[in-house]
């Protein structure tokens, strides 16, 4: 049996590689993920973000938006999304929902109309664009699959969505030893380079009466589920958390390696699947003034996208 060697880096060799990366005055390579306040979420190259909230707050639609908005907003990014509980396709009708402002379930049940013929046509040229650079895994839904198709497609981003049930290789005595190594190979991938957006599930807590829920005054860092090394894992950790009484939406921000904290207001209109600047105009189906700004954004959007198959520079 060999003799392991200690693995270290004195400063000095360090110094100067380190001294003139910072005196270039480049900051590090950031992904710009929405407009507005979403704008405020960082990631990049090497970055963990991680999403949490309870069954039905809008993890995965919130992800995708990200996602999508990322990819149209950076030419040259190339995503692979590992989403265990939706099929492609159904990520992909959510978007059309989004993009289009035409109800997901119209789109679902397929029942599309004139009325709807350009929203949809355009939203689909939206879409189309930025599909070279996306990808999605297929089963089996476990990490050595993940790691391949993440290099066979060259990812710059790496969707897990969500992270309790992925499969993690090797033997594990229970969910919390095989949600740890999750977070040691998702460290891995970060070291590579990769930015990744990592989806949990977070555990009911206790209220004021004694009973088990997921209340929104008792969420925090430490309700991620199964884990510990979840949280320490992460660069940067938000937790959705629903008003309860309307549409609006607290992405409580709980983590931040590299600034303050900064929680996000946003509204979450369920039938177009879309999150948005709380007081921005939500309301479905909007008034005059409202269809105006909606027709308005999607062409500032549309705008901004490149018509499908046209290459980035």
């Amino acid at each position: 049996m060999g003799t392991k060697q200690p693995q270290f880096a004195v400063a000095a060799d360090l110094f100067v590689t380190w001294r003139d990366d910072v005196l270039t005055g480049e900051p590090p390579t950031r992904w710009p993920l929405g407009t507005g306040c979403l704008d405020q979420i960082e990631l990049g190259p090497g970055q963990v973000l991680l999403l949490g909230g309870a069954p039905g707050a809008g993890k995965t639609a919130f992800t995708m938006q990200l996602v999508t908005d990322g990819l149209r907003l950076t030419p040259t990014l190339r995503a692979l999304v590992c989403n265990v509980e939706m099929p492609p396709q159904v990520l992909l009708e959510r978007q059309l929902a989004r993009l289009s402002g035409v109800d997901a379930t119209t789109i679902r049940q397929r029942r599309l109309g004139a009325d709807e013929a350009e929203r949809i046509a355009q939203a689909m040229e939206t879409l189309e664009a930025i599909t070279p650079r996306l990808a999605f895994v297929q089963p089996p839904y476990d990490l050595t699959n993940v790691a391949l198709a993440a290099d066979a497609f060259e990812a710059d981003l790496l969707v897990l969505d969500y992270a309790q049930r992925l499969e993690v290789p090797g033997k594990h005595g229970d969910k919390r030893s095989a949600v740890n190594a999750l977070m040691n190979y998702i460290r891995q991938f970060a070291e590579r380079g990769v930015g990744l957006i990592v989806v949990a599930a977070v555990g009911r807590v206790k209220d004021k009466k004694g009973r088990s829920s997921y209340a929104a005054d008792g969420l925090n860092l430490a309700s991620f589920r199964e884990s510990s090394e979840i949280e320490y894992g992460c660069d940067s950790a938000y937790l959705l958390i629903p008003s309860g009484k309307s549409d609006t939406v607290t992405v409580k921000h709980v983590k931040n390696r590299h600034g303050p904290l900064e929680d996000l207001t946003l509204t979450f209109n369920r039938a177009l699947q879309r999150f948005s600047d709380a007081g921005a105009g939500t309301a479905w189906p909007p008034d005059a003034a409202g269809r105006d700004q909606m027709q308005a954004a999607l062409r500032e959007l549309w705008a901004r996208t490149p018509p499908a198959g046209d290459k980035p520079d």
